[in-house]
């Protein structure tokens, strides 16, 4: 049971964004009923390869938990099927560009009308309003529009690097998710639903606090600064005998552990380094003093001192070695979901712990249209009404 058990989300949403939405709300117990276009249904279904048994595996990953359910919004019947879904839906989700949900008549002033208490998410490029609303945004897009490319790379001079995961897609599905919590609990309160409107490009705004902080403060913008900080030193990536490690020693007292592991007294008492202020403003000289250290011993021997000192530190990881870390697996965040065509599928596990009402996994992503017929029937369609509405192209079944 978990704490959303009892909580009906239509998920009219495609891709990233708004499928991490409706996955979020799914993990905690939300029946989140995924509603496919028709033809061809979510996009992320063909961003192949890879594919397990012929299913695309990156539609597999955000879709787990969900139910699935293909309607043609085109079809007269189709738009009938859906508004009667919304009818006692809690919460919708759609990341359609701006207007298509209007031409449908599916909008929140709309389906306010029909379901009153309706929380309606929209997650888009840009938002809602604005000069921007009408623009299509990708992740691509918002990173480069939101600073977050120009803070991000080796350094000035340097081609611009966007970050190496689809930040503003998860981080707004992710504001989504808080939003539809939000507006729950004002519901719980007052009865009343409302429209939450969230976008990429504030998703990736909001991962420049810092940065921004810096601009306001100064009216300069930072520039990129590889994997240093630009508050705190050193707190950065070392290259060591055999690879590459982290090393968080971002406040005075952390400093004094490194020194101690590095065995590196004399830094102690040089006047560039004594506080954090006077680091930032030597930060090339720090880093080649710590580069030259550091190049002396292993990654495993360096962790260790680092450990046993408790100067935070870490190995840099691939993606497959996270998987298999301890840390990763105590954690429950890799874990096997049953899919109903290609059986036990590996997934990210749900990244918060609820002490009395845990988040779980209970189904894999939906096959296309794999549960039309049970969806239907739970809102009074007959097995008679479903077939017409099959027969008819305005809803498409599995079986």
């Amino acid at each position: 049971m978990g704490p959303l058990t009892g909580l009906k989300v239509i998920e009219l949403a495609h891709i990233m964004a708004g499928p991490t939405c409706g996955m979020m709300l799914a993990d905690m117990g939300a029946d989140v009923i995924k509603v496919e276009k028709v033809p061809g249904g979510d996009d992320a279904r063909r961003m192949i390869p890879p594919q397990i048994d012929d299913e695309s595996a990156a539609f597999m990953m955000m879709n787990r938990n969900k139910r699935g359910i293909a309607i043609d919004l085109k079809n007269d019947g189709g738009r009938a099927v859906l508004r009667r879904l919304i009818e006692d839906t809690d919460v919708l989700i759609e990341n359609y560009r701006k207007g298509t949900m209007e031409k449908f008549e599916l909008g929140y002033d709309a389906l306010r009308e029909l379901n009153p208490g309706l929380i309606y998410c929209e997650i888009s490029g840009f938002g809602r309003t604005g000069p921007y609303a009408e623009h299509g945004g990708f992740d691509l897009i918002a990173q480069g529009m939101s600073g977050l490319m120009s803070v991000t790379g080796e350094g000035p001079g340097r081609a611009p690097v966007k970050c190496g995961a689809p930040m503003t897609d998860i981080t707004a599905g992710i504001l989504g998710a808080m939003g539809v919590l939000g507006a729950y609990i004002n519901r719980l309160r007052s009865g009343n639903g409302q429209r939450v409107d969230t976008s990429l490009f504030e998703a990736g705004i909001v991962h420049t606090y810092w940065q921004s902080a810096i601009a306001f403060a100064t009216g300069e913008a930072p520039a990129a600064m590889g994997s240093a900080h630009p508050l705190n030193a050193p707190y950065q990536a070392f290259q060591t005998q055999d690879g590459w490690i982290t090393v968080g020693a971002a406040n005075q007292n952390n400093w004094l552990k490194l020194l101690t592991a590095l065995n590196a007294a004399p830094l102690k008492d040089d006047p560039r380094f004594q506080s954090n202020d006077a680091r930032m403003r030597n930060l090339e000289a720090l880093q080649q003093e710590l580069a030259a250290i550091f190049r002396n011993r292993t990654s495993t021997e360096w962790l260790d001192r680092l450990q046993r000192a408790g100067v935070p530190a870490g190995p840099i990881l691939d993606v497959i070695q996270m998987h298999h870390d301890p840390q990763t697996m105590s954690r429950g965040m890799v874990q096997t979901v049953d899919h109903s065509r290609v059986g036990g599928v590996h997934t990210l596990g749900h990244p918060v712990r609820y002490s009395d009402t845990p988040a779980e996994l209970r189904r894999g992503a939906p096959v296309y249209g794999e549960h039309t017929r049970a969806i239907l029937a739970e809102h009074g369609y007959t097995r008679e009404q479903t077939q017409i509405l099959i027969d008819q192209g305005a809803v498409i079944s599995s079986d």
